[in-house]
């Protein structure tokens, strides 16, 4: 199982530093919320083993308090929900995320909110 050592160590960072004020964060502790073993989550974050599915990495960005969007890009997954919506829309979609291909954040920013004020008009 090839594993995945950045995304590893950013999940080994954020569970240490939420382990720092609540005891729940153990290694142990957080892989009995996810679900896995502690034995998959200690060699996940060393690198050994590859990140678990997109529904468990969801799981570990809402116990983390982090956006997920962000673990899934990390791990190089996408998120189901993703996959669906595209099905939907399979031309128009994948087209327009190809036409916003190098945009800045702040671009990106912009379209989203002026497609959110229109879609709430």
């Amino acid at each position: 199982m090839p594993g995945n050592p950045e995304f590893g160590r950013r999940i080994r960072q954020l569970r240490e530093k939420k382990k720092l004020t609540d005891t729940r964060f153990t290694l142990r502790q957080f892989a009995v919320a996810l679900d896995l073993s502690a034995t998959f989550i200690s060699k996940m974050e060393t690198g050994e083993y590859a990140p678990p599915s997109p529904e468990k990495i969801k799981k570990m960005a809402e116990l983390l308090e982090v956006d997920a969007d962000e673990l899934l890009a990390l791990a190089g997954k996408v998120d189901p929900e993703l996959n669906e919506i595209i099905r939907k829309q399979p031309k128009m979609l994948p087209d327009f995320l190809r036409s916003v291909r190098g945009k800045s954040a702040e671009e990106l920013k912009k379209i989203i909110e002026e497609t959110q004020k229109k879609h709430k008009e």
